[in-house]
């Protein structure tokens, strides 16, 4: 769902993104090629839609850390090893001080996870792939959704769409 400015706002549900235009509280930007049918009324399912009305969102300058966001910073896949990622790791150990921020906690899998225990990558014999850090506040969409649909990438700021 965009703002009135084209901003991205969140992810609906097609449920609540139906409601939204049949309420005319917002408009379809993009559609699929299929639609939903009614006795009296046939709506292109929407993949896009757009707030008739500007609403006004605080600005969040930090994405929230959770274990879905992570895994959509680090692409799914394990900072160690490459393969799919099934947990995550402190990089510093918590139980060595290391706190639980962005820049202390990748994606990895549950080999390199159980292989490392409570040691910093380089006592384990490890490298990370890439140093972790805060990513770009665009990241929540990644994070909510899962997965982009492409239809959203016009609307999306670069950095998201290279998450």
């Amino acid at each position: 769902m965009l703002n009135a400015s084209f901003e991205p706002l969140c992810v609906v549900p097609l449920r609540r993104a139906v409601i939204l235009v049949l309420k005319e509280k917002a408009e379809i930007v993009s559609r699929t090629a299929d639609e939903l049918r009614a006795e009296r009324l046939a709506l292109p399912i929407p993949s896009v839609i757009r707030l008739t009305h500007y609403a006004r969102v605080p600005h969040r300058s930090r994405v929230p850390l959770s274990r879905r966001a992570v895994f959509a910073r680090d692409g799914h896949r394990c900072q160690y090893c490459n393969r799919a990622a099934e947990n995550i790791d402190h990089v510093v150990p918590r139980s060595r001080g290391g706190p639980h921020t962005w820049e202390n906690v990748v994606a990895s899998c549950r080999a390199c996870n159980s292989r490392k225990e409570d040691r910093l990558p380089s006592e384990a014999g490890f490298r990370l792939h890439r140093a972790p850090r805060a990513p770009h506040a665009s990241l929540w969409l990644v994070a909510t959704a899962g997965t982009l649909d492409p239809a959203w990438t016009p609307f999306l700021p670069a950095t998201a769409r290279s998450a």
